[in-house]
């Protein structure tokens, strides 16, 4: 496996940066270029069908977000590891593998993505942004090709910590809804690969040090929104987690008010910070919800969770 440095060339970033949507408006800044990485040297595994091309499929009419539109990246069929250094004066040698939401059938790549970046290298820890596959593919779990994206992504991660400067025991992931769905599948399911063995990186043990669950999908039972989805089994070494949503957010707050009484019945570490309003989809965007302010929970939680897990 090896490092490719540019702007990101034909990559998705760059095509965002030509659509004048990346970085646009942001109070942060991406501290140093970036590295991309293929995350599997042929087909992925079980992928069998051809997509049309990968492109942004938002359409005149979508919503916005706080004024702002959105990148709706679809047909996904080259998953990539993009990884944003911190500024070494400011580094704190944590990392943070993103993972933008979507449904599993679009990735919302700068509301949930370049955007995080931007302000976890704010904060002095390292971000590796994940483009994983979608639309979700016929005949498989709809986080299936997802999960292994999610575990190659943050073994190649952690076997580069040493030239990335960053502590493989500080490697934490955060997902938005489904990429908190995923997030929550990556932290949960670690005991083994999905995949066969590719090289001597998935000899690791993909499992995240810490994960942040950010308004996170299908986390229960939709027939019994009291209990976990029948796909969510916790283990009892299942990494600490922080984890927020509104109580108007229309997929229920359920999704982490159960998670969160279980990782309290197992004693995990939890941080649950439940707002009154903001809905769902926001990201870090500023609005007027009170659900606005929870990057400045999670930067709090985050400088203790990294200490913690040295």
């Amino acid at each position: 496996m090896t490092f490719s440095r540019s702007h990101l060339g034909a990559t998705i970033c760059l095509r965002m940066a030509t659509l004048g949507c990346l970085l646009m408006a942001s109070s942060f800044s991406i501290s140093a270029d970036p590295v991309v990485i293929k995350l599997w040297p042929g087909t992925p595994p079980g992928d069998t069908k051809e997509l049309p091309a990968e492109s942004d499929l938002t359409k005149p009419g979508d919503g916005q977000v706080a004024g702002r539109s959105v990148i709706r990246l679809g047909n996904v069929s080259e998953p990539t590891l993009t990884i944003y250094p911190a500024d070494p004066a400011q580094a704190t040698g944590a990392a943070v593998l993103v993972c933008p939401g979507g449904g599993y059938n679009i990735l919302a790549m700068d509301l949930e993505g370049t955007e995080t970046v931007e302000w976890l290298n704010s904060i002095g820890v390292t971000a590796g942004l994940l483009k994983y596959r979608v639309p979700r593919r016929d005949g498989r779990a709809p986080s299936d090709a997802p999960l292994q994206d999610a575990q190659r992504a943050i073994n190649l991660l952690r076997s580069k910590a040493s030239e990335l400067k960053i502590d493989p025991k500080r490697i934490g992931v955060l997902g938005y809804s489904a990429g908190g769905n995923l997030s929550t599948q990556l932290s949960t399911r670690f005991a083994s690969t999905t995949y066969p063995k590719v090289d001597s990186a998935d000899e690791l043990v993909p499992r995240p040090d810490f994960t942040l669950l950010i308004y996170p999908a299908y986390l229960v039972n939709p027939e019994n929104k009291q209990e976990l989805a029948k796909d969510i089994l916790i283990p009892a070494d299942a990494p600490p987690m922080f984890l927020t949503m509104a109580q108007d957010d229309p997929l229920g707050c359920e999704n982490v008010l159960v998670p969160a009484a279980e990782l309290n019945r197992l004693k995990i570490p939890l941080s649950l910070h439940l707002f009154p309003t903001g809905g769902h989809g926001y990201g870090l965007r500023p609005t007027d919800n009170p659900s606005t302010h929870w990057p400045e929970r999670a930067a709090d939680w985050l400088k203790n969770v990294t200490k913690t897990t040295k």
